[in-house]
């Protein structure tokens, strides 16, 4: 439970990340509350993870997939170059990222 919570939570900085790009300084009503609702769940969810998990493993694993996943969709939507050096780069973030769910490291 405590892994799939951080997942989400991670999926959720992402969400975040991008609404925060899209709210041109935190101006444009819409992204603006995607913003502050996915970070609130982000940050939760977090939290939730660290009662049973380590923080460094939580924290680690959170931004791997937040920053995985945003990259990714900069790259899916063209506002950042596709190369095969970024594509191998975010290949072995979300790998190391496997890693540390694999070494276990429960509390």
């Amino acid at each position: 439970m405590d892994w799939a919570v951080l997942i989400a939570s991670g999926v959720m900085e992402s969400v975040w990340a991008v609404a925060l790009g899209k709210s041109d300084g935190l101006t444009q009503p819409g992204p603006t509350v995607v913003f502050l609702a996915a970070m609130a769940l982000s940050m939760a969810g977090l939290a939730f993870a660290t009662k049973t998990l380590p923080m460094g493993t939580a924290y680690a694993v959170w931004v791997g997939i937040g920053a995985a996943l945003t990259v990714v969709y900069g790259m899916a939507t063209g506002s950042e170059p596709a190369t095969f050096a970024r594509i191998a780069l975010i290949a072995g973030l979300v790998g190391c990222v496997i890693g540390l769910k694999l070494v276990g490291g429960e509390g």
